[in-house]
């Protein structure tokens, strides 16, 4: 690095006042919504990382408005202390394209000679992510769920050798409401961080209320699942299908008190025949199923009911 620049980066950094420890804040946007905003105050040496994950070429949008003038935002990409908007010298608003897919911090603190005073800074940070330019979107490379909001709308269940678990909760402790095999599309509820691990809310399509959190490394961006045609009653083949399902994973886990998963189905006019795979050894049941209502449940191993 030219050491005129070295310097000049020196002398920046020089007035900023960073905290030892950096609250982190992750941010989740409202369903159906592309920004929020965010409000807090900042006193001496505090600093707070507001956390957020986008996808390369998408534009984001920061306004900060505050009520002390020495205080201002940075934004950096993922754990890069090199920011690539420094506030201080280019002003309270930010509006560009992000150079990669991944977390991005924005920062807000106070120079250091407020932050010596230990004065107090009332902020209003609004931030907005939009889609990719043109210019940034002719190759299309998966955007796995490693951020913690924006993303496509649909994940894939991918890099998992089994299924992937659906939790009530986003905890590997929490209650399995159900699993869903590699290649399997979930609509995208958001992601966030629980105990150092991103956490995916998810639904799959057509589902009647079949809703829960997964592991977000097991998940990468998807196409948005085919549409189906209504039948005569109003519903959708994909929809009478998944409430059958998950009306055989209801009564095969109740009956066998043991976890259950789906390993085939298939649909005709007059049932839904659904394969269970029950336990850690994935013991086959069959439930034959109608429009939610089971008929029928059996094991298929020669040991009969559980």
């Amino acid at each position: 690095m030219p050491r005129a620049v070295l310097f000049l980066s020196l002398w920046l950094l020089s007035g900023i006042a960073y905290a030892d420890d950096i609250v982190v804040k992750p941010v989740h946007f409202p369903a159906g919504q592309s920004g929020t905003t965010l409000q807090g105050t900042v006193k001496g040496y505090e600093t707070i990382d507001y956390v957020l994950g986008a996808s390369a070429g998408q534009r984001m949008k920061i306004d900060f408005q505050t009520s002390n003038a020495s205080s201002y935002f940075n934004l950096l990409p993922g754990n890069d202390e090199t920011a690539i908007f420094v506030g201080s010298t280019s002003g309270n608003h930010f509006d560009g394209a992000l150079p990669a897919t991944g977390d991005y911090r924005i920062r807000v603190y106070l120079m250091r000679n407020a932050a010596r005073r230990n004065e107090t800074a009332r902020y209003k940070l609004s931030v907005a992510i939009r889609g990719a330019t043109a210019q940034s979107a002719p190759s299309h490379n998966p955007d796995y769920a490693d951020g913690l909001s924006g993303g496509p709308d649909y994940w894939e269940v991918f890099g998992t050798p089994d299924t992937l678990n659906i939790r009530s909760a986003p905890s590997a402790s929490s209650q399995i409401l159900v699993a869903f095999p590699p290649g399997t599309v979930l609509q995208n509820l958001g992601c966030r961080m629980t105990a150092g691990q991103r956490w995916c809310k998810v639904a799959k399509p057509g589902a009647n209320g079949v809703t829960g959190w997964a592991a977000g490394r097991f998940l990468r961006e998807a196409a948005a699942p085919p549409s189906t045609n209504p039948g005569a009653d109003g519903t959708t083949t994909d929809s009478a299908s998944a409430v059958d399902k998950n009306a055989c994973l209801a009564a095969v886990s109740k009956q066998t008190n043991n976890s259950v998963v789906v390993l085939s189905s298939e649909f005709s006019e007059a049932n839904t025949s659904v394969i269970i795979g029950v336990g850690p050894d994935r013991a086959p049941w069959q439930c034959l199923v109608s429009r939610g209502r089971v008929a029928e449940v059996m094991s298929l191993t020669d040991e009969g009911a559980l």
